[in-house]
């Protein structure tokens, strides 16, 4: 089983795909960490980003593992340093470009072949598992998707004003759904769920309710 959660920045997506992950004991995997694990990668190796060729060079030997709370490049705990400011910078670009993007979603397909998974991310019921049955699209409002970022973000950004990270908010989506390659957009066949004024328990017994639902439906038809 596979379950997909889409969504734009500060739809509490992480939070929720962690949740329902430890209720149904199954892996989570966070898409956007892989993509910050490159671009932190990438800013290691103190590559110019529009040296398309050293970039390829460098995911050719990039080795990344994933666990349910850790995220290691080879044998280095990345996990705290892929949410620095310089990552959050790059990453959209790193992520919207077309080699970087297939050898990810090789990687995802691979991880989700092998185990119930719960993933997240921005293109995960359109591209990367477009078959599952569970496909859930996660928004919000964005001044309150700001405010969550806010809450989230204050310490590790050094932002504390709330109009600025609505502006980042708005930048990213728009970026997001109009790059080229795997733009953010909804699954025609996901659930919609509006988040502005629901609780983290709430979208999650949402999900888990509409799973098991599906799940009957399955078994149902089967018979």
């Amino acid at each position: 089983m596979v379950i997909a959660i889409d969504g734009p920045a500060g739809a509490g997506k992480s939070t929720v795909a962690k949740n329902v992950a430890k209720r149904l004991g199954i892996f989570y995997l966070d898409t956007g960490a892989m993509y910050r694990a490159f671009t932190l990668y990438v800013l290691i190796k103190k590559a110019p980003l529009d040296d398309l060729d050293r970039l390829k060079s460098l995911l050719e030997e990039f080795l990344i593992t994933i666990t349910a709370e850790r995220v290691y490049i080879a044998d280095r705990d990345v996990t705290s340093e892929i949410r620095n400011k310089d990552v959050t910078a790059n990453v959209s670009y790193i992520s919207s470009l077309d080699f970087v993007r297939k050898k990810m979603v090789e990687l995802q397909r691979e991880i989700g072949k092998n185990r119930d998974t719960i993933v997240e991310g921005r293109d995960i019921g359109t591209i990367v598992f477009p078959d599952t049955p569970f496909k859930f699209y996660l928004d919000a409002e964005v001044s309150e998707r700001a405010m969550r970022r806010l809450k989230d973000e204050k310490s590790k950004l050094g932002i504390v004003n709330l109009e600025q990270v609505k502006e980042n908010i708005i930048k990213r989506d728009k970026y997001d759904s109009t790059r080229e390659i795997s733009p953010l957009k909804k699954a025609h066949d996901a659930t919609y769920i509006d988040s502005t004024c629901m609780t983290i328990d709430e979208v999650c017994d949402f999900i888990i309710g509409s799973i098991r639902e599906k799940q009957t439906g399955v078994q149902h038809h089967g018979e």
